[in-house]
């Protein structure tokens, strides 16, 4: 905890699953943000219904945030166990907001500084104490000196599914939390003031999920299968909600077997097709991953990180599945994996995802994990200008051969029913008609048929991103979530010989990455898995071994504090 040097606000509200401290932040979220604060929120939950101990953080400032911060500026406290869950991120300055009642007589109010404040009693006094969660909302915006009008049309527009009583009666909680909230800062206890910017009204809010899904959705995917499974689940629920906006079909299978085999399905009748799943529901799928490459069939596969072996940590976070996608499925064939960092990288890349199916006929995945899924910030409106989609699609012709031979090693692709050929595929290995063979010169032909694509692929790989001067002499490699909380921690450096390599496709990887390599005099590779997976893979293919490492793998993101720390114990004989 000693690095406090850190932009803006941060409101920590932690409680029981089941309490609503997601009320809290969806109510708190969108004020901030009509107040004109740019947000950062992320979350980190324990894998039970009800119970527990969850937390989350809310970060607001003038500037630009898109990390987690251990610094805690507000506690909201809901729960008897909050303060013991979060002790060792509450500083002296801390402000701790809960029911002295609430947290019990092991609650010593003496070592923080606390404000008992009647979230019940008020939320009773209105009609139930269900409203709770409503004045503690109001009552932060209060602290943070932001108008009342602002507040009351939050919560008119959360609550506008719902009946005219409950409306009411939350606009009376906020109203009453908000009053509270300015009477405690006129009375002398702490306030914060956040500067304005107007820039982020027109900026959208939303977190990895929903980014990723609306890739989809403009990459034109129109099938999605998927069995249930954290921290996948959301995008299979996004695309289910909006399927008929869409035009999708989605599809819940009994398992994941069965998942990826209607998407390998999909994609033979002409649709373009996804799956979404986590590590354990995609280790029964490597079979269909096979099926896909021999078929020479695109698919899309969303794989959502978190911790393992087996069930291992369902709610948390992690980067262990970078080799699990890259060596899946049995055989040799070509891959495209990428991995956003970003939410704009979220969208961007799983619309290029399908494209990249498409025209190689290859899998593509996304590789994403519970941190980038679960945060949320605010960003401009996607550009939509740019977003081409072809169908690489032929009419097929009485000739029509499914797997003739090519410079580029692509078919030309038919799907049944569109032109007078027949459209043959088989998972043994096959001919050019698409009939099962076992003939030994026809199968080497077809083996470099397929692998002559990762030449083509060449040409589509996106460079890894330079932050920083040019004229560096440490490098700092992230790949995926870890992008932003890098990015951001190096900020607060304030080293001009530092830059950050971030690779957001990190397979096939960039000819790029061997030069920037080989000019730092130090690197250093930070990732959230503990063996330091994607150090492996840069090793294997740029011959450069990055020997400083800083890996987590607790379950939880970085935060910007301890990577600081971190950087700066590595960075001081430079």
């Amino acid at each position: 905890m000693a690095f406090q040097n850190i932009d803006g606000v941060s409101i920590v509200l932690c409680g029981q699953a089941g309490q609503g401290i997601q009320t809290v932040e969806g109510i708190l979220t969108q004020i901030l943000k009509h107040a004109g604060n740019n947000i950062f929120a992320t979350k980190e939950y324990m894998s039970r219904i009800r119970g527990g101990a969850n937390s989350i953080e809310i970060r607001t400032s003038e500037n630009q945030v898109t990390a987690f911060v251990d610094k805690m500026d507000i506690l909201i406290a809901l729960d008897k166990g909050a303060v013991r869950h979060v002790e060792k991120r509450i500083s002296p300055e801390t402000v701790i907001l809960a029911e002295k009642e609430m947290l019990g007589d092991v609650f010593d109010e003496n070592r923080y500084k606390f404000i008992d404040v009647p979230f019940t009693r008020i939320a009773a006094e209105i009609g139930n104490k269900i409203y709770a969660n409503t004045v503690a909302a109001g009552m932060v915006a209060g602290m943070l000196k932001i108008e009342l009008s602002i507040v009351t049309g939050c919560v008119k527009q959360y609550f506008s599914a719902k009946s005219d009583e409950i409306l009411q009666n939350n606009l009376k909680a906020a109203k009453a939390g908000h009053e509270l909230g300015a009477r405690l800062i006129s009375s002398g206890q702490p306030g914060f003031k956040i500067g304005n910017n107007n820039g982020t009204k027109d900026q959208i809010l939303l977190n990895g999920t929903e980014a990723v899904a609306l890739g989809a959705i403009a990459g034109g995917c129109n099938f999605i299968s998927a069995y249930p499974m954290s921290p996948s689940t959301g995008v299979l629920t996004f695309l289910t909600q909006h399927a008929n906006e869409f035009g999708i079909i989605a599809e819940q299978a009994e398992d994941e077997i069965a998942a990826i085999n209607m998407a390998i399905g999909a994609w033979y009748a002409g649709a373009r097709a996804m799956v979404t799943t986590s590590g354990g529901g995609f280790a029964l799928m490597t079979e269909g991953v096979s099926l896909a490459a021999m078929l020479e069939m695109p698919i899309v596969i969303h794989l959502a990180q978190r911790p393992g072996p087996a069930t291992g940590l369902p709610t948390r976070t992690e980067q262990g599945d970078l080799e699990l996608a890259l060596y899946s499925g049995h055989g040799e064939f070509p891959r495209i994996i990428f991995a956003p960092g970003k939410l704009e990288d979220a969208f961007y890349l799983t619309c290029k995802a399908f494209n990249l199916a498409d025209k190689y006929q290859i899998p593509v995945f996304v590789l994403t994990d519970q941190h980038l899924l679960d945060s949320y910030y605010n960003v401009p409106a996607f550009d939509l200008s740019g977003i081409k989609n072809d169908k690489h699609i032929v009419e097929t012709t009485p000739d029509y051969r499914r797997y003739a031979s090519t410079e580029s090693g692509v078919s030309p692709r038919g799907v049944p029913g569109f032109g007078a050929g027949v459209v043959v595929v088989d998972s043994d290995e096959h001919d050019m008609e698409g009939h099962i063979t076992e003939d030994l010169e026809i199968r080497i032909k077809m083996v470099e048929k397929r692998l002559k694509k990762a030449e083509a692929l060449k040409t589509e790989t996106i460079p890894p991103e330079l932050t920083g001067g040019g004229d560096f002499s440490t490098l700092i490699v992230c790949w995926g979530s870890t992008y932003n909380v890098v990015n951001e921690a190096v900020e607060h450096l304030h080293r001009d010989d530092v830059a950050v390599l971030y690779f957001k496709q990190v397979y096939p990887i960039h000819d790029s990455a061997v030069d920037y390599l080989k000019r730092a005099k130090k690197r250093i590779i930070v990732e959230n898995n503990a063996t330091g997976q994607f150090a492996r893979l840069l090793k294997l293919h740029t011959g450069t071994d990055i020997e400083n490492k800083i890996l987590k793998y607790n379950g939880l993101g970085f935060s910007i504090e301890e990577l600081v720390e971190k950087l700066n114990n590595l960075l001081q004989d430079t």
